[in-house]
């Protein structure tokens, strides 16, 4: 039987490719975005193939009447890149937690008792287990600083979710990306911005080894995860998630930041001096996901960081921000 989903921001990175996939599979697809981060290029392929309605996920009448005729409720609709969490917090929190609300009132609104929820790694923060199973506490370590809009905002959308599920849905079902990469996936994050610097610094500098700096000592871990997998562990989760489940969706795949720079500079031709710097303020030394929850429904990670960053790396080297050929 064909299913009709509605996927709340489905022109970002995510969510255009969850959008193919489903596509792909057969299934009928309606996409709530107002393109404020997102992009409709991204579902260029596909847009014959879908509906698509263009709105704030903070408008209720709007998700409202997107979510007419729907069976199931993937709702992806966030402010992500870590540059926002400082600079625009009030606005993560504000988009996190109207949203979520919105989403569980339309869900219920329309008879809709299939709901599956985008969280994030960001909110157990600092992980006391490394791999990290998906039962470790949920931590906001200091309210003050505005980089925990991000988790925390996350972290209430989980219980939203779980609490507001327990009556008058089918299943409620949450997921945990951690370091999802790939081309195209924003000029806010971590990787784009590491190629982009790079770019510039080995244009500044024609010969020899580049000097580049970081924060902190390299030493920092993080696991990350090809959109490509990501995406199937994620198709994963919808087709065969349990009610009120958390899964983690990752590569257990770890690596120091340090040798993610070298990678990245070994990509371009070139060789980096890393040079260490103090690190920000709620920063986690390391992140890696346990994955086995998962794994037991089938899904298999395929794609190694060596074989994932050079499109990445070669993407942002063509497409750097503010580049009129990027559109």
């Amino acid at each position: 039987m064909t299913r009709q989903l509605l996927v709340t921001g489905g022109t970002g990175f995510i969510g255009s490719a969850l959008v193919r996939a489903l596509v792909r599979n057969g299934d009928r697809v309606r996409v709530l975005d107002d393109n404020s981060r997102g992009a409709p290029r991204r579902l260029g392929d596909v847009a014959d193939a879908i509906e698509f309605v263009e709105a704030d996920i903070r408008d209720a009448v709007a998700v409202r009447k997107a979510a007419a005729g729907v069976d199931c409720f993937v709702h992806l609709a966030y402010v992500n890149g870590t540059r926002y969490f400082y600079e625009q917090p009030e606005l993560v929190l504000d988009i996190a937690i109207r949203g979520m609300l919105n989403v569980i009132d339309a869900a219920r609104a329309n008879g809709i008792r299939d709901l599956v929820l985008a969280s994030s790694s960001e909110a157990y923060q600092t992980p006391p287990i490394i791999p990290t199973p998906e039962d470790v506490p949920l931590v906001v370590p200091n309210v003050l600083n505005p980089r925990y809009s991000y988790g925390g905002g996350k972290l209430a959308c989980e219980l939203m979710a779980i609490n507001y599920g327990r009556t008058g849905f089918d299943r409620v079902t949450i997921f945990r990306p951690h370091n999802v990469y790939g081309p195209d996936m924003g000029h806010e994050h971590v990787l784009p911005q590491f190629v982009e610097r790079a770019c510039k610094l080995i244009d500044a500098t024609p010969e020899g080894k580049v000097d580049f700096e970081i924060q902190g000592d390299g030493t920092q871990t993080r696991a990350f995860v090809h959109i490509d997998d990501f995406t199937e562990g994620l198709m994963t989760v919808i087709d065969k998630g349990k009610h009120l489940e958390i899964y983690h969706i990752g590569n257990p795949e770890e690596i120091t930041i340090r040798d993610l720079v070298l990678k990245v500079f070994q990509t371009l031709g070139r060789e980096a001096n890393v040079i260490t710097g103090p690190l920000t303020e709620g920063s986690t030394q390391r992140r890696c996901p346990d994955i086995s929850k998962l794994a037991a429904l089938g899904y298999v990670p395929r794609i190694s960081i060596d074989a994932g960053l050079p499109p990445l790396v070669d993407w942002y080297a063509r497409h750097r921000a503010g580049d009129a050929s990027e559109g």
